[in-house]
């Protein structure tokens, strides 16, 4: 009976949220749910393609995870974060406008 179920905050596939607020500045958030344990990898890369920021990397149970980039020492202009998961890949364009 449903009196003694209990709920899981499990998610049910990987994905990548839209960050908030976007634009931003200094920091957006982002969440990002990974279905079950496995190595996930979230960074944040300019236009030149390097890498700025690490926000999560390694091997990570299954959750919803915050993820929070505080971009106060980068300048003005777009981004991309870029998560992969199990040969899946999410990207979206960040604006940071200072």
């Amino acid at each position: 009976n449903s009196h003694s179920e209990v709920k899981m905050n499990v998610p049910g596939k990987f994905r990548l949220n839209q960050a908030y607020p976007n634009p931003f500045n200094p920091t957006t958030s982002l969440n990002l749910h990974i279905p079950v344990k496995g190595n996930v990898n979230v960074q944040v890369y300019n236009l030149h393609g390097q890498i700025v920021n690490t926000l999560l990397s390694g091997n990570n149970p299954a959750n919803t995870y915050s993820l929070v980039w505080d971009a106060s020492n980068s300048p003005s202009g777009m981004y991309f974060v870029k998560a992969e998961f199990g040969g899946i890949t999410e990207t979206q364009k960040l604006m940071l406008i200072k």
